[in-house]
């Protein structure tokens, strides 16, 4: 096969255009070729298998014989001069076919994009805010009393309700006079100042008694899901059949024995739950840092991106997201989920894995096997038995991989911390594990 091709022409930022001929002489030769491996096997009524007349072969199968040559030449010689110029393709092409000419070839041109060139930056004028945070025994207070929460039960009370306190009520909410969906409950239970409900709603549980019934508007706020109800004031009608107040759990042997302490030692228990403490925190103070790493490398890396990898990847979060309101029990069929939603999501994906691919080719940042095995151990420490996760991992190549992403994500956080202008910051416990929601 001859042809000949343009140097590839530059049509944007990233996008090159090719244009090639292929002789139709060559054409000819392979579809030949295909129909006559096509002979051996085809089946034709009247004839034996791989006993068919060639022309009549060719009369049913030519057409497609063509399309697959045609298609395959111009794969190779695009291949070939991507291999000559040295061009990462990203995608695939789009092939535009050009007019015949009359001199015995076919003349085509493709449309693709390339992976930008990425020089790894100096990160030295970086900023990157290391959040820091120590466990001591503030915070292993905090924790115990948000664990005796979590084992709140709660005891009738004739006083008035107040916060923190559940009510048992029934109410119906009205527009105009009239009834609207969602907006009418019976033996609805309700922890006041929760947050479950609108805030006006909410306020208006404090002071109620159990056999009051109480009138009061209810303005929703401006975004409301509802669209039916946002930014509008309805009335509602509740009455209250209940108040409990809240009671928590003494910290003694028996509440030491829920958190799994057996004997039910208390400095024991405060012992695993400064190490549980320890390593969350740890956990979320690295991906705060992480983070701030990554907004670094792309402030220091305003690379352009391909518009084919940020469509894959678009279109990969649009089902990511069908199947997590799958598993949620959702009928997605009626759901609309469009990959535009997640175009800007999907540019900074596609941009920061470029921009880390390259830094970690450049810096030799690649998982040793020893990290790798680190990352494992560490995840398998919340588990009953660490060494039964440990093989689970290690026959799993998929989640291993995922563990060796880790580590590479944490060899590229290390160097960049050692070249970027690194601050300390003190963070604040509540803050930091969102006990201010």
């Amino acid at each position: 096969m001859t042809q000949e091709q343009t140097q590839a022409a530059e049509t944007s930022a990233l996008e090159r255009r090719i244009d090639m001929t292929v002789a139709l002489a060559d054409i000819d030769q392979d579809v030949e070729r295909r129909l006559k491996k096509l002979s051996k096997t085809a089946k034709m009524p009247g004839f034996r298998p791989g006993k068919v007349p060639f022309r009549m072969v060719a009369q049913q199968h030519g057409y497609q014989a063509r399309s697959e040559a045609i298609e395959a030449a111009v794969e190779r010689a695009f291949g070939e001069k991507v291999r000559e110029q040295g061009l990462r393709v990203a995608g695939y092409p789009r092939v535009e076919p050009k007019p015949a000419s009359g001199d015995g070839q076919l003349e085509f041109s493709a449309v693709f994009e390339v992976y930008p060139e990425i020089t790894v930056a100096d990160l030295s004028s970086s900023d990157v805010e290391k959040a820091v945070l120590a466990v001591g025994d503030a915070e292993v207070d905090k924790t115990l009393e948000a664990l005796r929460k979590q084992r709140m039960t709660f005891v009738a009370s004739d006083r008035p309700a107040q916060k923190d306190d559940r009510v048992v009520i029934d109410f119906v909410g009205r527009k105009d006079g009239v009834e609207f969906d969602g907006g009418k409950a019976e033996d609805f239970p309700l922890q006041v100042g929760a947050g479950r409900m609108v805030a006006d709603f909410d306020a208006a549980m404090e002071g109620l008694k159990a056999g009051e019934t109480k009138h009061f508007d209810v303005k929703f706020p401006d975004d409301y899901h509802g669209k039916d109800l946002a930014g509008q004031t309805v009335q509602f009608e509740v009455a209250c059949k209940k108040v409990e107040a809240p009671q928590l759990p003494e910290v003694d042997a028996e509440f030491a024995k829920s958190l799994g302490i057996a004997d039910g030692d208390l400095a024991k228990m405060r012992e695993e739950i400064k190490t549980n403490l320890e390593r969350e925190v740890k956990k979320r103070l690295e991906a705060r840092v992480k983070s701030q790493v990554m907004d670094a490398l792309l402030a220091a890396h305003p690379v352009d991106v391909p518009k084919a990898l940020v469509e894959a990847e678009s279109r990969q979060m649009a089902q990511n997201a069908l199947a997590d309101l799958r598993q949620r029990g959702l009928a997605v069929n009626d759901i609309p989920v469009e990959p535009s939603w997640f175009t800007e999501q999907a540019v900074r994906r596609v941009r920061l894995g470029l921009v880390v691919a390259e830094v970690v080719k450049a810096k030799e940042l690649h998982a040793k096997a020893e990290q790798v095995k680190a990352v494992v151990e560490d995840f398998a420490q919340t588990f009953e038995d660490p060494s039964e996760v440990v093989r689970w991992y290690y026959s799993q190549p998929q989640r291993l991989a995922e563990a060796e992403a880790l580590a590479i994500e944490s060899n590229v956080v290390a160097w960049a911390l050692a070249n970027a202008k690194v601050t300390e910051k003190a963070v604040d416990f509540d803050e930091l594990m969102g006990n201010g929601a």
